[in-house]
């Protein structure tokens, strides 16, 4: 399986889908499927037993995977625009990830 060009604690732009426009911090990487969780985009509501974490029970709002192709790594140059992620080697020899726009190295 190949790379993928999103990892964990990125700040993303979302291309399409209901929700396109939004930026957001990645919570989860779902590598097998393919799909990422990112904080505060792709809301659904899940309804829930009382149990001991929510003991009244009732509709929460949480978010729900969304597919990797549908979002864009945020250019750390200019954080509105989002941009596309190439590797290259540093000058320590390690292959790092930067922005495609602005050549600068992806933290």
């Amino acid at each position: 399986m190949s790379k993928l060009h999103i990892k964990k604690g990125d700040t993303v732009y979302v291309n399409t889908g209901e929700d396109k426009g939004k930026t957001g911090r990645v919570l989860e990487v779902l590598v097998n499927k393919q799909r990422a969780i990112v904080e505060g985009v792709n809301l659904v509501s899940k309804h829930t037993k009382p149990n001991a974490q929510a003991p009244q029970g009732g509709i929460i709002k949480k978010e729900a995977s969304i597919h990797i192709s549908n979002l864009n790594v945020v250019d750390p140059k200019n954080p509105t625009k989002p941009t596309r992620v190439g590797r290259r080697l540093n000058a320590d020899g390690k292959l790092v990830r930067y922005a495609k726009k602005s050549g600068e190295e992806i933290k």
